[in-house]
């Protein structure tokens, strides 16, 4: 069974901003920790990225994983799927981006992913490693953001 969580925040950052920089996977590992390479294998028609394959080292383990991603403009959103893992059977989630009304200049940004682990692990360790992963994909994200990473894409 997967385990789901779903979290949000405010970014001070405009949407597109925000965007951009959760599409920029090659910069993944500038601030997201336990990335350590993310690669895109393959491009739409648009010029966006597909496929992505992603070497992570986290909690003492290493593990390799290919994503392919979805998009959606209004409001901006980013999915993905698992298209294979190596101790990982599901890793849905997305993004979505909404301005905040009235202020051009911040993102409402809400987070949702679906994992379950194909190696068994003490419901503890799980806990942990999902609250890592939302700390990454939220806090270190917001921080990287408002540090003004995704401005120049």
């Amino acid at each position: 069974m997967a385990d789901q969580a779903t979290q949000r925040t405010t970014i001070m950052a405009p949407a597109s901003q925000c965007f951009n920089a959760i599409t920029d996977f090659e910069n993944y590992p500038r601030w997201a920790r336990d990335v350590r390479q993310a690669l895109v294998i393959s491009r739409d028609h648009h010029g966006r990225a597909v496929d992505v394959e992603f070497h992570v080292t986290a909690m003492g383990r290493s593990t390799d994983c290919m994503l392919r991603y979805f998009y959606g403009e209004d409001p901006l959103r980013l999915a993905w799927r698992l298209r294979h893992g190596d101790t990982i059977s599901r890793l849905d989630g997305e993004y979505e981006f909404l301005p905040v009304v009235g202020d051009d200049y911040s993102t409402d940004v809400t987070y949702h992913l679906s994992v379950e682990l194909s190696v068994p692990l003490t419901g503890f360790v799980r806990r942990r490693a999902e609250s890592r992963i939302m700390r990454i994909a939220l806090s270190e994200f917001k921080a990287y953001v408002e540090a003004g990473g995704g401005a120049g894409s």
